[in-house]
Parts: C-alpha cells; sequence; structure tokens
C-alpha cells in the first residue's frame, strides 16, 4: 500500500453487528417522548452524514430484542441503497435492515470513515464479495473480512478535511439546482395561482381542447440496449421531471408506425401506467434536436396545438400540489398499478390562461433551464474532482 498504510481487515477496527426487531414492531412502538429511538432508513437522508433524530421510538421493553446503537457507531444499510453509511449522532436501536460499526480503539476518525465506507473502492469490494448471491444484501461475515487502509490519525484527519471541503462544494451546487426547482413553483404560483382552488378565475377547460392530435401510447415492442434505430425514452428516463439519458435503450420502429410512435418537439410525455401512483403523471417536454425518439408504453404522448398551450405551462401545473391534485382525481388503480388513459386525461379540466401569459412563463423557465445547465455542469465537473480524489486519497496519493 502506498505510504507504508497497512491493509486491515474491518473486524480489526470495529465491532460489526446486524440489528434486530421486535415483532410485531407495531405493538413495540410508543408515543412516549421517553421512548427508545427507534431508527429506519427514511431517518437518513439520502445526502446526509449523521443520524441525528428518529421519527418514531420503541418502548423499553423492546430493546433486548433489538439492537442498541450509540454517537459515534456507524451504520450501514445492508439493503436497499446497499452499503450507504452513516454516522449516528445521538443513540437507539435499530432493526435487520441496518449493520453497525462500533470503533473498538479511538484510531479513528469518523469524517475518515465515513469517506472510506461510503468509496467506490469499499462499494466495488462489497459487490464483489457478494456475487453469486440470489439477493445482493450485506452481512456480517461479508463486511468484516474487506480490508481497508488505515493511515495514521493525523493523515486520517487531514484527508477527512479535504474531502469534506469537495464535498461542501458539490453539497452547495445540489442545493442550488434545489432552489431553481423551487423558483420554477413560485413563478407558475405567481402567475397564474393554485391550479386545484383557482383563485384567479381561469376559464376550466377539458385539456383535450387543447390538443393538436389525440393523445396515444407509446411501442410495444421491447428495446434493446445495442445502439440502433430511434432512442427509446421509457418512464425511468424521468427523473425529477426531467430527462434522465444515464439510462439508454433503443427500439427499431417499423416505417409504418413512425408517425405514432415517434416524439416531436414540444410533445409533452407523461408517466401512464405505473406501479407508485408518486411517479404517475411525471412529465417531460420533448426536445429531440437531430436524435430520433420513440417511446415506450408506459408512457403517452400529448401534443399541444402550440396558439392555444405551452407544453411547459401544462407540465409544471401537473408539478404543483393542485394540479397533482386534479391530475390524480382523474386517474386509477388496478390491482397491479395507477393508470390514467387517453379518454381520462381529454376530458381532465384545467384553468387555461391566456396563452400570451403562459408563453411569458415558458420563457422565464427557457432562462431558468440555462443557469440550470450551467449549475449541472459544475456539479459534474465537482464530482469529477471529487471522484480523483477520493482515488487518490484511499491509495496515499492525495
Amino acid at each position: 500500500m502506498s505510504n507504508g498504510w497497512p491493509l486491515v481487515p474491518m473486524e480489526d477496527i470495529f465491532e460489526i453487528a446486524r440489528g434486530g426487531s421486535p415483532r410485531p414492531i407495531d405493538s413495540f412502538l410508543t408515543d412516549d417522548p421517553d421512548g427508545v429511538n427507534w431508527v429506519m432508513i427514511s431517518d437518513a437522508t439520502e445526502s446526509g452524514k449523521y443520524i441525528n433524530s428518529t421519527k418514531k421510538r420503541i418502548r423499553e421493553e423492546g430493546v433486548k430484542r433489538s439492537r442498541v446503537v450509540h454517537p459515534g457507531d456507524f451504520l450501514l444499510t445492508n439493503s436497499m441503497s446497499f452499503g450507504r453509511p452513516y454516522i449516528m449522532n445521538t443513540s437507539g436501536c435499530i432493526h435487520d435492515g441496518w449493520l453497525v460499526l462500533s470503533p473498538r480503539n479511538q484510531n479513528v476518525s469518523p469524517d475518515f470513515f465515513y469517506h472510506l465506507l461510503g468509496s467506490d473502492f469499499v462499494y466495488a469490494e462489497f459487490v464483489r464479495r457478494a456475487a453469486g448471491a440470489t439477493v445482493k444484501n450485506l452481512n456480517i461475515d461479508l463486511v468484516k473480512g474487506v480490508q481497508v487502509p488505515l493511515p495514521p490519525m493525523p493523515e486520517q484527519r487531514r484527508i477527512a478535511e479535504v474531502l469534506d471541503r469537495a464535498e461542501a462544494l458539490r453539497a452547495k451546487r445540489r442545493a442550488g439546482l434545489a432552489q431553481l426547482d423551487t423558483l420554477t413553483q413560485s413563478i407558475f404560483l405567481d402567475l397564474f395561482g393554485d391550479p386545484h382552488r383557482n383563485q384567479k378565475e381561469w376559464p376550466r377547460r377539458p385539456i383535450s381542447g387543447l390538443f393538436a392530435a389525440p393523445p396515444i401510447f407509446g411501442s410495444m415492442i421491447p428495446p434493446v440496449t445495442e445502439r440502433r434505430g430511434w432512442l427509446a425514452l421509457r418512464v425511468g428516463n424521468i427523473q425529477n421531471w426531467t430527462l434522465d439519458f444515464s439510462d439508454r435503450k433503443y427500439v427499431d420502429l417499423p416505417t409504418g408506425s413512425v408517425e405514432r410512435h415517434s416524439v416531436k418537439d414540444g410533445d409533452l410525455l407523461l408517466a401512464r401506467a405505473i406501479a407508485s401512483e408518486e411517479h404517475l403523471g411525471k412529465c417531460v417536454v420533448a426536445n429531440p434536436r437531430d436524435e430520433h425518439w420513440a417511446f415506450d408504453s408506459h408512457l403517452m404522448r400529448l401534443r399541444f396545438d402550440r396558439q392555444q398551450a405551452e407544453p411547459e405551462f401544462i407540465r409544471h401545473l401537473f408539478m404543483t400540489p393542485g394540479g397533482r391534485r386534479l391530475f390524480l382525481s382523474a386517474s386509477r388503480k388496478s390491482t397491479v398499478q395507477f393508470n390514467i388513459n387517453t379518454k381520462e386525461i381529454s376530458a381532465l379540466r384545467i384553468p387555461v390562461p391566456p396563452f400570451s401569459l403562459q408563453r411569458e412563463f415558458a420563457q422565464h423557465i427557457a432562462l431558468v433551464e440555462k443557469l440550470r445547465m450551467t449549475h449541472r455542469v459544475s456539479l459534474s465537473e465537482l464530482d469529477t474532482l471529487f471522484a480523483v480524489l477520493q482515488h487518490g486519497a484511499f491509495r496515499g496519493e492525495l
């Protein structure tokens, strides 16, 4: 190892144990403020480092059937986000969806090991050791055998400080992007008001009156990863109401279905059949430019008369809480998923402000999107920088 750092098995650095659940758990939950903190996955945010508090508590009788954790302990998710580390900033009990790593001595910098445990280096080792398992879960034996570099404490602190600063820059950029999302919602509500309450008394019209063509479902041809034909957009490509091309698949559209299943600039693509109500109705405005886009059967294409409706106005209407309420009132749930069909979407009545005001809104959104792109490019560069720093840090090259 570079700089002479030893590679040490995790079991030599930490006592490793799995959580446990008193069952049935509902019988042990309590509203008593003197109850014991019950740590759930939802108490740890995606970008959080520490678990500071819990939403639920359990009675003292449940403690002996669980696992007690203390401030300074590390928690690893053993499924779901698989190996994501968190530092306990409070005490409590954990269920069997967690592993706890308790430092055996004082030669452990929490900040250093937070970055190490969350690094690609350690994650790759977890994945390698879990290979062949039907379900990719962490367990005690898997984790304790992973060997990690153990630099001297001053070096641990120095590395952690560098990585903390880099991570802080990434966090600020992510926060900036989140504020831009809030800004667009504020602009919408300021111009148009809440779509459900319609306090500005815009005329309510069936959305079908704004269509340039009937709504239609996408192709049922299974897409492939091989690059060919048409880019096949799927529900998974809609993330946070924007298009995500990190997972690309393609489809060969027969000549006779090109008009029916292709995408043009300004088309709104909407998730119309999905297992989660939360994601039903999420939509994006297409901008294929020079690329050929198709869409699959879980999406619905809405093509608007651009003299009556701005697609960005419709998208942001559906993003507002009031717009979501209107949309979901037109949807339904089958035995396996949430749905909305072409007849139901066509009958949906929405407030329709003057087109000139919609156009003004779309111009505001275009400016915000330029700023958002600048932030995304900057965040991508910071992500690359962080990866380089992290790679060098755990090889003794930082």
